[in-house]
Order: C-alpha cells, then structure tokens, then sequence
C-alpha cells in the first residue's frame, strides 16, 4: 500500500463520544470523513457536540477559528453505510460487544470498497474475533486503533493487528496516525491489549483500598495525583469513564486472564445501585 493521500477518505461508524471524536481528529488532519449512525438524533447530536468542542478549543488557544470551520466541513454525516462505498479507512466504534461489532463489521466488509482497509477501536476485544466477521479476502486490511479519551487530547493509540493483517495495513495505518498528531505503538492481539490491563489492575487495587478502610476515595486520588504524577486519580477516572464501563472490562478480562481481573464486590455493588457515574450522575466523588 502507499503512503497516504493528504485527503484520505476516511469513514466512522458510531457517533457516540469515541466516534465522534475519532471523526473530529481525523477531519483535523485534513481528512474527508463521513460519521454515520444508526440513530439519527445521536448523529446530530454528535456534530453540535463536535462544534462545542471546537469552540473550546478555540477559546483556549488550541485551534484557530479557520481551523473550527475547516473541521466542521470535512465531517459530514452519512444516513447509512451505502454511502462507505469510497472510503479508505473506515473504523468502527461502537458498543464494546463482540456480537454488535461484528454485525457492524460484516455490514461494513460488504459496503467498502476492496482495498480499504477497515479498523475497530475495541478497547478489550481480540482482534482476530472480530475478525471472524469479516470475508477471508478483507482479513489482511482488518486491525484494531484503540484511541483514548477524550479523543482530541490524548496521543496514544495502540494499533493491534489480528492474525492475518498484512504489514502494508499496519505500516499504512500507522502513516494515518502519524499524520494526524497521534502517537501509534504495536500492540499484540490479547485480551485488553496493553493499556488495559495495566489500568484495571490499578483500578482494581484502588477500589479493595477503600473495600479495607486503608483510604477514602478522595485520599487516594490524591496520592496519584501528588505521588505518581497521575494527571486524574483512579476514582475520578471511573466517575468519568463510568464505573459500569470498568465493570464490563474486568468482567472481559476475568474471562480471558483469570482472578487477577475479578471485580470487587463493591465496584459491583455500587454498580447495581446506580452509583455508576457519568454525566451528572452520583458516583465514587459525588455527581460526575
């Protein structure tokens, strides 16, 4: 494969924070992208929290009005996957459920072109099982890039491939990435992959702290903000992310690697009485 095109036609699939947001970057990167989703409010949605963004970013100093409108314009929204049929990079993002990916990835293989290459911004699923979804033809430009939240600050992108994607996708893919300001590093296909599983093995750890009374939430936030250099605690990490979702990773990664993963009783607890966090919701540190 050669190098990318400075407008590289870029497809998302799942307009939800990650998506939207993977859309966003991309578009700044000077890329055609399309965002489709199933649900046509969430896509609208989507785009007027996209142009908030912006105009926080450019209240900040972070990008300039030319570049707001200039983002705004290359993302534009696509009623259904019909439209992908130009594409060269298409990822999907949406619910972290091996049976919903796959559906989308089996719908996604027939409606791209041959040569694009299609990605999937799991954060915990194998690659290769994901790839079961797609036409033996299609495996070879099948990988996942597992972006980070929030989207438009964080670098880091893990680029795992599955069994059968070729050195071209992977080399060209990470072109991509390169191009638009982030930062790629290989990854092999495993359960949770790299970052993950160090971040739940924390998590874990930091919620039987509290389960044992050695510290309260808010103590120990401190001590990894002031003693390791953490920009965000482990605590209000989950009220962010949600403690439900943190949930259904160590739930995942229990499965495929063991005790070491169980969740605690009390993240569980919390969970089932809606002390889950998000947006205005109570969790660990009051409402998110």
């Amino acid at each position: 494969m050669s190098r990318p095109a400075p407008e590289t036609r870029i497809g998302v699939v799942g307009a939800g924070l990650m998506g939207a947001e993977i859309a966003l970057v991309l578009a700044l990167g000077g890329m055609d992208v399309l965002l489709h989703d199933r649900d046509a409010t969430a896509l609208e949605n989507a785009l007027t929290r996209l142009g908030a963004l912006l105009d926080r970013g450019v209240s900040r100093g972070l990008y300039t009005a030319d570049q707001r409108a200039t983002a705004l314009d290359r993302v534009r929204p696509a009623s259904d996957l019909a439209s992908f049929g130009d594409r060269d990079l298409v990822t999907e993002a949406v619910f972290e459920s091996l049976e919903v990916k796959g559906e989308v990835l089996a719908a996604l293989d027939k409606a791209c072109p041959e040569a694009c290459v299609i990605a999937s911004n799991t954060s915990t699923l194998p690659i290769s099982t994901l790839g079961a979804a797609l036409s033996p033809e299609r495996r070879p430009r099948f990988l996942g890039t597992h972006y980070f939240s929030p989207v438009s600050r964080m670098l880091l992108v893990e680029v795992v491939p599955a069994f059968e994607t070729s050195p071209e996708t992977i080399a060209w893919t990470t072109s991509i990435l390169e191009n638009i300001g982030k930062q790629p590093i290989a990854v092999k296909d495993v359960t949770g992959f790299a970052v993950n599983r160090m971040l739940h093995a924390m998590l874990i750890e930091a919620v039987r702290l509290v389960e044992e009374g050695v510290a309260t939430p808010e103590d120990l936030d401190a001590a990894c903000r002031l003693g390791l250099g953490h920009p965000i605690g482990p605590f209000a990490l989950m009220d962010n992310v949600t403690s439900g979702l943190c949930l259904q990773v160590q739930e995942i990664l229990r499965e495929s690697h063991g005790e070491r993963f169980r969740p605690p009783a009390l993240l569980k607890q919390r969970v089932a009485a809606g002390y889950s966090g998000g947006r205005g919701k109570p969790g660990w540190l009051g409402k998110a």
